[in-house]
């Protein structure tokens, strides 16, 4: 990924002294060509297209900010119910991710989220046992973390 963007500088850089004009609306374009070069050569360049890798993280980004807020919604109206009744519990969750950052990532997007903490990781990385404030299915709390957080953070490490 690092290599294609230095590329795509690099030909940004170029065009603005092939063209004599240092302005950002050449360097943009500089830098759009590039990005055509660079997905024209795809088959020579050994990763991925770096602007995948660049959307999957906004949309991880996205997710996060989406998945915040609606927890600190439900977070606020559970607290300010009348009744309060919850039932806070701790579930192991199994995961499929095998590098030590991609579970630190999603241990902490977990623990970032209002109302859910990760507590520990098992020692084998297959499980991350979590705090839940309120839970009422955990199959449903393991299902929902596992299509949200887990399946953006592959996106974006594949």
């Amino acid at each position: 990924m690092a290599f294609q963007i230095v590329i795509n500088l690099i030909v940004a850089i170029m065009w603005m002294f092939l063209s004599e004009s240092y302005t950002p609306a050449s360097f943009t374009a500089g830098y759009i060509l590039g990005i055509l070069l660079l997905l024209l050569l795809n088959r020579f360049i050994p990763d991925r297209f770096y602007l995948r890798r660049v959307w999957s993280i906004s949309k991880l980004v996205l997710l996060f900010i989406k998945e915040l807020i609606s927890s600190n919604i439900d977070i606020v109206k559970l607290v300010y119910k009348r009744d309060p009744a919850f039932e806070p519990g701790i579930f192991a969750m199994p995961t499929e991710l095998k590098s030590d950052w991609e579970i630190t990532l999603l241990a902490n997007l977990i623990s970032l989220t209002p109302g859910t903490l990760s507590v520990a990781v098992s020692h084998d990385n297959a499980y991350i046992y979590i705090h839940a404030m309120d839970i009422d299915d955990i199959d449903e709390a393991i299902h929902s973390i596992k299509n949200t957080f887990e399946k953006a953070i592959s996106e974006v490490t594949q």
